[in-house]
């Protein structure tokens, strides 16, 4: 009988949810759909909340831009001034990018230009059989312009190294030129002459086979074809691996499954009759590049909904001209993002006596000088919890002579006030375009948000503060 172990369900549904999500917009559709199955209302953020539509008991989501989301649930005990349970994360992931003027051709090769998203490992990029996905805005007979999301599934696209017979260093160091020697190839310009069709208005600013390919991918002219932003991904899907199948082999970790962690969290708490809080997870987009813009952390996405939120009339409810105010001293918010699991090969990367380890719980990061926003205050809230509920939880800071990166955390701390904690589950390869993470990790994150959506609020009425 051949040895080998089954791996979680949870790792297996969330592999899924990272095959179907290449692109931000795709994270937050399929983020959606969870949602609805869980029987959660969509909503507009043009939309008026008050009049009845948002209900105590609700469960309710919107999107923004198609590539950020927010769901919340209202306890059915909540009235205006009261907290939020919150977590945040976000749905983007360093990538390559289509340019809005792509076409390239070299030496009898058709190649794409692309911009570099984020904080990438670039020389990961090269030898993948890649492809290409995110949204199409495609026009209607009827003139209307319509959000399509796209995915080609099959190898399109190829960064090819040079031959170590031309480039004797490159296992001494290998070192490119990001705007000339990172360009994908799409295909030859013999075979391109051979397939040519008469030009449609996006083929002035890409080539004709790839717009052809969008096309038929959505059954669509490709003079119905207007404008798209398009990431190019792995076409080598995310699978379980490992001796004992205890390992995610994966692109888009980070950081999507603290995102899956946190809609499945969210979804799976009870006691949604009996809260005094709302509950609350919030989907970003554009962390990986500082979260400046209308969809990411940076904007008034989150204060924008809990003030509404707050100022909501329920049921009749009077509704204090401070309850914002009021409400935000008696939250938290959890900013979900993956860490950094020790490394075997360099384990002197890690400080002595903060080693997080896969398999062994979701990581509280802290960091002096605030590059993450937790306290003792915040961590308390997690450690209490995951020993009540016994999850395994760690913590993570940085050496003193390495550089820290950060997340949301901070920055939405101090736009709101708002009590933080930084966590993650832990994960090799960051950034890379090929990652890995723990099997056993995305029901440790999952477990561990789901009690704080649960207790916080009881919990919260036992830390005395002086604020």
């Amino acid at each position: 009988m051949a040895f080998n172990p089954p791996a979680p369900q949870e790792a297996r549904d969330f592999v899924d949810f990272v095959n179907r999500s290449p692109s931000p917009f795709h994270a937050t559709h399929e983020s959606a759909e969870l949602l609805r199955k869980a029987g959660f209302q969509e909503i507009k953020e043009r939309d008026n909340w008050n009049g009845g539509a948002i209900q105590r008991n609700g469960k309710y989501f919107f999107t923004r831009n198609g590539s950020s989301i927010v769901a919340f649930t209202v306890g059915g005990k909540y009235t205006s001034g009261n907290g939020f349970s919150i977590v945040g994360a976000h749905t983007d992931s360093p990538c390559l990018k289509v340019k809005p003027i792509s076409k390239k051709t070299k030496s009898g090769y058709l190649e794409v230009g692309v911009q570099l998203y984020g904080g990438g490992i670039w020389h990961t990029w090269f030898d993948r059989d890649l492809s290409v996905a995110g949204r199409v805005m495609i026009e209607e007979n009827d003139g209307t312009f319509r959000h399509t999301l796209v995915k080609v599934d099959r190898p399109l696209l190829r960064v090819p190294t040079l031959a170590i017979h031309l480039d004797r260093t490159a296992n001494d160091q290998f070192s490119f030129n990001k705007e000339n020697q990172l360009a994908p190839i799409l295909a030859t310009v013999t075979k391109a002459e051979l397939n040519k069709t008469s030009e449609s208005e996006a083929e002035r600013n890409h080539h004709g086979l790839l717009v052809r390919v969008l096309a038929d991918e959505m059954k669509v002219e490709p003079s119905q074809i207007r404008d798209f932003e398009l990431a190019l991904f792995d076409t080598q899907g995310a699978t379980i691996g490992g001796a004992c199948n205890e390992f995610i082999f994966s692109p888009r970790l980070d950081n999507l499954e603290m995102s899956y962690c946190s809609i499945q969290a969210l979804i799976q708490a009870k006691g949604i009759e009996n809260d005094t809080n709302v509950r609350l997870a919030a989907l970003f987009d554009n962390e990986e590049i500082g979260s400046v813009s209308a969809h990411g952390a940076d904007s008034n996405l989150l204060p924008s909904v809990l003030q509404r939120l707050a100022c909501t009339e329920l049921l009749g409810d009077k509704v204090s001209p401070t309850a914002f105010e009021e409400a935000m001293h008696k939250s938290v918010l959890v900013s979900a993002d993956m860490a950094h699991a020790i490394h075997p090969n360099y384990a002197d990367k890690h400080e002595e006596n903060h080693t997080p380890r896969m398999h062994h719980g979701t990581v509280i990061k802290i960091n002096a000088n605030q590059r993450y926003a937790t306290t003792a205050v915040t961590s308390l809230v997690l450690k209490e919890l995951a020993k009540k509920h016994e999850i395994p939880i760690q913590e993570f800071v940085v050496r003193n002579d390495s550089p820290c990166g950060s997340t949301i955390g901070p920055m939405l701390s101090a736009k709101l006030g708002l009590r933080t904690v930084d966590v993650g589950n832990p994960q090799l390869s960051m950034h890379s375009i090929r990652e890995v993470g723990g099997v056993d990790d995305v029901k440790h994150g999952t477990d561990l948000l789901k009690v704080f959506y649960e207790e916080f609020p009881e919990l919260e009425a036992k830390i005395v503060v002086d604020n």
